[in-house]
Order: C-alpha cells, then sequence, then structure tokens
C-alpha cells in the first residue's frame, strides 16, 4: 500500500468546492472520471445523510462493483475522511478476500484550504500497488473536474 497525493488550486470559495464534491447534482459528474456510472450508496441512513460520520457506504460503478467504506470524519467544508472496508463484487459486499483485505483500513483523504481567496483540495489516499497507475492518471481528470465545475458561475 502506497500513500498518494493529489492537489489542485480552485478559484471558488470552500463551500462551493465541498458542494461539488458532495452535492447529489455534482459527485455523479466528478466521479464519472473514474467509471461512467459511478455512484454512491448510504447503507444505514437515508440518501440526504449518506456523508454522515460513521455512516458505511458504498462506492459503485454500473456494474454493482466498488468499494465498501465507512465515513470516518466529515467536517463540512474543511475535511472528509473514508476508511475503506472492503469490496463490493457484484452487488455483494466481501470483506475476507485477499484482495478485500488488501484495502481494509486503507484511508481517503479530502481536504480544503483557504489559500488567498481559493480553495486548495488535496486528496490523499492509500492506494494498492495494483492501481497505482490507474489512479495516478484518473485523480488529476478529476481534480480537474471538480474545479471546472466549482468554477462556473
Amino acid at each position: 500500500m502506497e500513500r498518494k497525493e493529489f492537489r489542485i488550486l480552485i478559484d471558488a470559495p470552500k463551500e462551493r468546492v465541498w458542494e461539488i464534491l458532495w452535492g447529489p447534482t455534482y459527485y455523479p459528474a466528478w466521479t464519472s472520471l473514474f467509471m461512467e456510472g459511478s455512484r454512491v450508496e448510504s447503507i444505514n441512513s437515508p440518501e440526504s445523510q449518506v456523508w454522515k460520520q460513521g455512516n458505511k457506504v458504498r462506492f459503485l460503478g454500473p456494474d454493482n462493483e466498488g468499494m465498501v467504506s465507512m465515513v470516518a470524519e466529515n467536517k463540512p467544508n474543511e475535511r472528509m475522511s473514508f476508511k475503506h472496508l472492503g469490496v463490493v463484487m457484484k452487488g455483494v459486499e466481501d470483506l475476507d478476500s485477499p484482495q478485500s483485505r488488501e484495502w481494509a483500513g486503507s484511508m481517503e483523504n479530502y481536504t480544503l484550504k483557504s489559500v488567498g481567496g481559493k480553495t486548495e483540495l488535496i486528496v490523499d489516499m492509500d492506494i494498492t500497488p495494483e492501481y497505482l497507475e490507474y489512479f495516478q492518471k484518473a485523480w488529476p481528470k478529476a481534480l480537474e473536474k471538480v474545479k471546472e465545475l466549482s468554477e462556473q458561475k
């Protein structure tokens, strides 16, 4: 597992960037850069509270495969953090296979900082060697999409 960091400076206030990252209208738009049809499901609360700290969530593609995670921290307009618990295969949570255990306990963190009237978005995450190249290509594209959406008037 390797920790990687991705950054971008966005000409918008933190509140706007936060809405783009986690709002139901914009979340699918920027996450589609990882996989078209990406979505999040809340496991133990209504969709309106999907990002509540302590919630279990699934990050899924159109084939119902992805990650199962817990919202480890949610400080609005400052920081969102996820602890990955395992994978989802064909809609079924897998917490015990070798692939799942590789991801278990890994973290994915989103931090927003005010910098001279702009917002710096910093994403740091633990990545397995198998997915390192994929994320190194996908994250810059996804961050550019967050920037584009955040800076729209």
